[in-house]
């Protein structure tokens, strides 16, 4: 006997209740509004159509559900490259619900600031921790999930980011989180 559907429903119903009343638009199929984390640090998320809140998982067709949390702002050492005044960094989670071995090498996260993708440009850290994608060759199985902490150089004032998050990059549908950072 199959268990009860009724916590799941209700759930469903809920974020979409939460969603309409915030005036948060519905989210693609495969995405979930279950809720965020609180923005870090006065960081504010702004969304757009399609945009996920930060700290929602995205679950893709192969199964992979990724989760960005809140951006956090951080002066970069003097030891980071690229050399910038500021950084937001985000962690990331990984998760593998699909049948196979999912490669996360194929992890492609890109941002935009302001809506320019050019000037944005990974931060490595190592002091403060952020690495980049330093477990590139590891294979993650299923059923298990891997945490990632990646950084952006970001402008010293406030900018809008958009963060878009593929497991490969041929991946047609891209998990989008938005905020002003």
């Amino acid at each position: 006997m199959a268990p009860p559907r009724t916590p799941k429903l209700l759930l469903a119903a809920c974020s979409l209740i939460l969603a309409a009343a915030c005036g948060v638009s519905a989210p693609e199929e495969g995405a979930a509004v279950l809720g965020a984390d609180a923005p870090a640090q006065g960081l504010t998320a702004t969304h757009a159509e399609g945009d996920l809140a930060f700290g929602a998982p995205h679950r893709f067709a192969t199964g992979v559900t990724i989760s960005v949390s809140a951006p956090k702002s951080f002066r970069p050492s003097a030891s980071a490259y690229p050399q910038s005044p500021r950084a937001v960094a985000f962690g990331i989670d990984v998760t593998n619900a699909g049948d196979s071995t999912y490669r996360l090498s194929g992890l492609s996260v890109s941002a935009e600031v302001d809506g320019e993708t050019a000037s944005v440009k990974q931060v490595v850290d190592a002091v403060q921790g952020y690495n980049g994608i330093a477990d590139a060759g590891k294979d993650v199985a299923p059923g298990r999930a891997v945490r990632l902490n990646l950084a952006f150089a970001v402008p010293d004032q406030q900018v809008k980011l958009r963060l878009q998050v593929r497991p490969s990059p041929s991946e047609p549908v891209a998990a989008k989180y938005c905020g002003k950072v």
